[in-house]
């Protein structure tokens, strides 16, 4: 196969790596690390001036770059689409010869759980209550508790869990798979951007790059981490009455953090992939557990009106013109934009890691489409059966939506089993927590090593506790309002990430129309 003109390969990459010192000492970790450090002993000495800060800063994002994270997200998922169409779909990861390192369903395992697992469990019973019952406005102003509200507030739920999270993931995921795998450049961010940057790649607009990776993948992490360690205190106060306060919460996250730095000391195979799996076992059982128990036929009939209400909803929910539902569309829509955005580095480095092997079409298949198909099925299930308690006037839900983290445990108290399911919640919520923990750790140490995939153990375990500092320290400066503080963080970290995220879409479109054009010749 002829190369491209920006090809490299060891030379480039790896030999290029040791002459520019691409180690624990590089400029990456150094700033990141400092970053990170600053900002935890910034909020524990500081604590209202950081929140201060965060929160102001979030409310310039979202008053003056409200239309980029919409830009951003809407231009991935019409270029992801694109590329299950075009010839260069045909490319495989890894040349014509590469073979996979993951059978099917453990590739899926680990990807679904990466970049989902959290989420899913905290929201998807108190995002589509909470569009219903108006708790923080209704989707394109829809009056609330009507049948109209019913129907938007599941497209709307499946607006911000199909195609444009996925989308994103797929864009980093498979930019880095492709310029690693196919053309020998270290596993990083900065790699995407070399046929716009060209060498200059290798130095202070790399290291700018891989800094900002860096920041918005931890505290990304850090976000889902905090929302985590919310649900798990709600579920254990539920269930035996232990205080559900930020001590509680702080617990949870350094006890969780000490399990992750065990798993990520045992690497990808040995810690990561066995706890993918049985993430996904132990989520099954449930799904299938509310699937029977409650209204089996309804679930099984709303999996197509949930389909049709998110394909119907999916234009106008995507602009951001003209919009008079503001409090929806900022505090739901931007926060989750900048959510994906700001987890796109770690997840789509983890999914590029474990992809090499597949053809572009078959990533973008499986990472765009098929998460999307369970997402609606996990959402109908879960998410209906609140609405339908809600709408019946059954149980705690039908008096509003008081904590967020708690809805997922009043909706399983109406039904069979409730003690033993919410239990089974609570081990599920923990694991996702390890699991994007310590995968998460795994990606940053390889930004912060040059793109390197064996550094050194003190490295992971550094940046394993990272996370858990900088979750502790959010919910910390939030007290009580810590969901604020929690996006406040996520938004901050992906606006700027947010305009990346565009070049880099143009940067695999360059590389993979060349390798196109260089295969044919």
């Amino acid at each position: 196969m002829k190369k491209c003109r920006y090809t490299t390969s060891y030379e480039v990459g790896q030999d290029n790596i040791q002459r520019l010192g691409f180690d624990i000492h590089n400029p990456v970790f150094a700033y990141s690390s400092l970053l990170v450090l600053s900002f935890v002993a910034g909020t524990l000495l500081l604590p209202e001036e950081s929140k201060q800060l965060f929160e102001s800063t979030k409310s310039f994002s979202i008053t003056y770059f409200d239309w980029l994270f919409a830009l951003s997200a809407n231009l991935v998922v019409a270029f992801c689409l694109s590329l299950l169409i075009l010839p260069i779909g045909k490319i495989k990861l890894g040349g014509k010869d590469a073979k996979p390192d993951f059978s099917l369903m453990s590739w899926f395992a680990m990807l679904f759980a990466a970049g989902m697992g959290i989420g899913l469990m905290f929201w998807s019973v108190a995002e589509p209550v909470a569009y219903y019952t108006g708790w923080y406005g209704t989707p394109l102003n829809v009056e609330k508790l009507t049948p109209e509200a019913a129907n938007l507030a599941m497209g709307a739920t499946m607006f911000h869990w199909g195609l444009h999270p996925w989308a994103v993931y797929s864009i980093v995921g498979l930019s880095l798979a492709y310029f690693t795998f196919n053309r020998g450049m270290p596993l990083t961010i900065r790699s995407v951007f070399y046929p716009i940057f060209g060498k200059a790649t290798w130095g202070f607009a790399g290291n700018v790059i891989d800094t900002i990776a860096v920041m918005a993948t931890i505290f990304g992490l850090a976000t889902s981490l905090g929302l985590g360690a919310q649900q798990a205190a709600s579920g254990l106060n539920f269930l035996f009455a232990i205080p559900n306060d930020i001590t509680t919460q702080i617990i949870i996250v350094f006890g969780v953090t000490t399990v992750a730095v065990i798993s990520v000391v045992r690497g990808l195979e040995g810690g990561v992939k066995i706890l993918s799996n049985i993430n996904m076992s132990i989520a099954a059982l449930l799904f299938l557990f509310v699937l029977f128990t409650s209204s089996t036929l309804a679930i099984l009939n709303g999996f197509g009106g949930t389909l049709y209400n998110y394909a119907v909803n999916i234009v106008p929910l995507s602009s951001w013109v003209g919009r008079d539902d503001d409090t929806f569309f900022h505090g739901w829509t931007i926060f989750y934009w900048a959510w994906w955005i700001s987890w796109s580095p770690f997840v789509g480095m983890f999914i590029a890691r474990i992809s090499k092997g597949r053809t572009v079409r078959a990533f973008v298949t499986a990472v765009l489409l098929v998460p999307t198909m369970v997402s609606i099925l996990w959402m109908t299930a879960f998410g209906g059966t609140g609405l339908e308690q809600v709408q019946n006037n059954v149980g705690e839900l039908a008096n509003g939506i008081s904590d967020t983290s708690l809805t997922l445990f009043q909706m399983l108290e109406q039904l069979p089993l409730a003690n033993i399911t919410s239990f089974i919640a609570i081990i599920l919520v923990l694991v996702f927590f390890v699991t994007s923990s310590d995968s998460g750790s795994l990606v940053i140490d390889s930004i912060t090593a040059g793109g390197k995939l064996d550094a050194p153990v003190p490295q992971r375990i550094f940046w394993a506790t990272m996370e858990g500092l900088i979750a502790a320290a959010l919910l910390f400066i939030g007290g009580e309002q810590a969901l604020k503080a929690l996006q406040a963080a996520a938004i901050t970290v992906g606006l700027p990430f947010a305009l990346i995220l565009i070049i880099m879409c143009v940067s695999l479109y360059m590389g993979l129309t060349n390798e196109h054009k260089s295969n044919k010749m």
